[in-house]
């Protein structure tokens, strides 16, 4: 193994949205903050992003007309899980939401792993996981 890795974090997960100013809502409301970046800053924006969780994850919303020719509209592809510590309230909130439940919450395997996901409004496949290893990773950086 070399001394530096080819990847390192992840900086930025996006998603497509036809309406952002909708989007910007309903994100707003289920994440309990406001979005910190706009371009444009007023009127209908190509981007939003909002800085989430322990590490100040950027999770960024584009206009669906600037998806690259090959995307697809709908859930497909990879799914990017972001921990919550009460996996079945979190879920419970999202179907409230209007989600639609794309995987059920599933166990996996014995050491406490927890997944679900769900479509948004917008047709992106937002994934949640109760991951013990986050949680032990994030309490050894607390105590240095």
């Amino acid at each position: 193994m070399t001394a530096t890795q080819t990847l390192r974090g992840l900086a930025t997960t996006c998603f497509f949205a036809d309406d952002l100013t909708a989007a910007k809502k309903w994100y707003a409301e289920l994440l309990g903050i406001d979005a910190y970046f706009a371009f444009p800053p007023t009127g209908n924006p190509a981007y939003i992003e909002f800085r989430i969780g322990d590490y100040e994850h950027e999770l960024g919303f584009i206009d669906r007309k600037y998806a690259p020719k090959a995307a697809t509209v709908g859930p497909g592809g990879a799914i990017a899980f972001w921990h919550v510590d009460d996996i079945e309230a979190v879920f419970k909130k999202l179907i409230i939401m209007g989600a639609k439940e794309y995987e059920p919450i599933t166990k996996r395997g014995e050491a406490g792993f927890v997944t679900a996901s769900v479509i948004d409004p917008f047709g992106n496949v937002l994934g949640i996981m109760y991951n013990p290893h986050y949680l032990e990773i994030l309490g050894a950086i607390n105590k240095a």
